[in-house]
């Protein structure tokens, strides 16, 4: 199928996607630098990182209900207006206390926006399009993300317009989804968290993606304070950041490759050696030598961040057909709790170290994963090449990129299955063996009723 017909049907939800994550990007990088030129100090940015990752958790665990009350559009706009209104209260308040929580409101309507973009491309893909959407959804947001992080250089960031520039962006994302005349998926499930089965399914999964979050939250709440701190100017810092992020995009496919034809918990441990050594040489860089950090900045990024993909590779390999989507939303959640205490470890390490402590946290952690992961291949083998599903790179957005996600082809499978069991058997409960026929009338309604309008199912009310 040509690239331009899978393209077409989700142009316009594609274009709110590169505007909600590059004022995403934007922030993202932004908030830390004012924070620095503010001097909140390190374990006030800290917390404020934290708490982009608490409220991005809670979002991961409630936001499917909300959209399930209120339908995606509505629930898209209103986060998209909270979410831009919070981007000039930055600007407005300046004060550590009133940007934690405004962080954490951040954090929920982002992974709120997320279950109904990943939802909502579900919807619009098919089994031979889905890998397709995906890849290029990814490739969106790994792009959009670091050019956000470069706009910080186009304005002075202790001043009011970078705010501004993140609140339009935001609010201009709204724009294409409020005027589709697209008719909106159904509502998203609600997924069953089960983090102890989880763990003893795939120890190395779980602690994989936890430990991804314990070294990437303190990265992104954190990273702009190291390079301030080693002595780099504002665009200085956003080559830092923007590098990392590219380099981590390049090192999806080589690895993710790589795992798919030899134990990935090798590959865990070798992608956390070098992302421990590629710290140890930003911590020794940034102390003695500023200039040569982006080389270091690379490799970081290019084995650290894909270490969260190969850990949900690795537990999909040991979990059964139906469960790869609880899975999956699990592992998020474990990403978002390490998220939560990363940045609050780290700001604890660079008290005493200054910058470089950043650097020196992370390297422990993958270390430490590194370890465990060789202590796991002892315990037990791993699936052969041909009895796992292929590696796929995917991003850490929301439990409804699991659906997206082309391994979950088979869960989907079984549950339509399910479902016509269940219609059929209905079907014979009914008098004559067929359900009454609708109204001419009601067809009409159901017909020419704006999809907007249409009232979620009421599970409690069909049973």
């Amino acid at each position: 199928m040509p690239i331009g017909s899978t393209i077409a049907p989700i142009a316009a939800l594609l274009f709110s996607v590169a505007l909600l994550l590059t004022g995403n990007g934007l922030q993202g990088t932004l908030l830390p630098v004012r924070a620095e030129l503010e001097a909140f100090g390190t374990f006030n940015i800290g917390i404020l990182g934290s708490s982009y990752f608490l409220g991005f958790g809670l979002g991961c665990v409630f936001a499917a209900q909300l959209v399930r009350s209120v339908g995606h559009i509505r629930t898209f706009t209103a986060l998209t207006a909270i979410a831009s209104a919070s981007a000039l209260a930055h600007a407005i308040v300046v004060d550590p206390i009133a940007w934690w929580p405004l962080r954490a409101v951040t954090g929920f309507c982002f992974a709120g926006l997320y279950v109904v973009i990943e939802s909502w491309l579900n919807e619009s893909a098919t089994n031979q399009t889905r890998g397709r959407i995906m890849s290029i959804y990814t490739v969106i947001n790994l792009t959009v993300v670091t050019v956000g992080q470069l706009m910080v250089t186009l304005y002075d960031p202790a001043a009011f317009p970078l705010f501004a520039l993140v609140s339009i962006l935001i609010s201009m994302a709204a724009v294409p989804v409020a005027m589709t005349s697209a008719q909106a998926p159904p509502p998203p499930q609600v997924t069953l968290l089960r983090p102890r089965r989880m763990y003893r399914i795939s120890p190395v999964g779980l602690l994989g993606s936890f430990s991804s979050g314990l070294a990437l939250g303190p990265f992104w709440a954190l990273a702009p304070v190291f390079a301030i701190g080693i002595g780099l100017e504002i665009t200085g810092v956003a080559i830092f950041m923007s590098i990392t992020v590219i380099a981590g995009a390049i090192g999806q496919w080589p690895l993710g490759w790589l795992s798919d034809r030899i134990d990935r918990r090798k590959v865990i441990v070798a992608a956390c050696g070098i992302a421990a050594l590629a710290g140890v040489l930003l911590a020794i860089m940034g102390a003695f030598y500023p200039s040569a950090v982006l080389i270091a900045a690379f490799f970081f990024g290019m084995f650290a961040i894909p270490v969260y993909a190969i850990s949900v590779a690795h537990t999909n390999d040991f979990v059964d057909p139906g469960a790869f989507v609880e899975a999956s939303s699990t592992l998020l959640l474990a990403f978002a709790a390490g998220a939560v205490a990363g940045p609050l470890i780290a700001a604890a390490v660079m008290g005493p170290l200054g910058a470089p402590g950043l650097f020196v946290m992370t390297a422990v952690v993958h270390a430490l994963l590194a370890l465990f992961a060789i202590h796991r291949m002892r315990q037990r083998n791993t699936p052969s090449p041909q009895d796992r599903a292929p590696f796929v790179a995917v991003p850490r957005t929301s439990p409804a990129m699991a659906v997206l996600d082309p391994r979950a082809d088979q869960e989907l499978a079984a549950q339509a299955a399910q479902a016509e069991t269940a219609r059929k058997a209905a079907e014979r409960d009914v008098p004559g063996g067929l359900n009454p026929a609708p109204a001419r009338d009601e067809i009409q309604d159901a017909e020419f009723e704006p999809s907007e309008t249409r009232r979620p199912r009421d599970d409690k009310r069909d049973k």
